[in-house]
């Protein structure tokens, strides 16, 4: 009985909230064009992946923080939206014409939210 006891402290302990979840993910996003990045050119067969992944990502944060049923402010349900309009075009811009410089704001985007999501603003 005991080990099942640990083994479920354990458990609970290692589940993510929601928003460790998001920032693990855009975190994860954010390492992924920074790979491409650091590695460039030598990365950029690489870039579509990390941008489709980075969309992906976005996609779903965008549609779950503008979702009429979600609490938060609607001046913060905006600025989310604007900030994935940005990703979304920025990513695009990526596609069309490549350029490593391109994407420090996506990583930087990514970090700055991951560390809010965490509490940690002051990045």
């Amino acid at each position: 009985m005991m080990h099942a006891a640990n083994a479920y402290a354990k458990t609970s302990r290692s589940v993510l909230s929601p928003r460790e979840a998001e920032a693990a993910v855009l975190i994860k996003a954010a390492n992924r064009l920074q790979s491409v990045r650091a590695g460039w050119p030598d990365q950029e067969a690489h870039l579509n992946d990390a941008l489709s992944f980075n969309r992906k990502v976005w996609t779903v944060i965008a549609g779950d923080a503008t979702a009429p049923t979600n609490p938060l402010p609607e001046a913060v349900k905006q600025n989310v939206g604007r900030l994935a309009v940005f990703v979304f075009r920025s990513t695009l811009d990526m596609m069309i014409a490549p350029k490593p410089e391109t994407l420090d704001a996506l990583i930087s985007i990514n970090h700055n939210i991951a560390a809010g999501l965490q509490g940690d603003a002051g990045h």
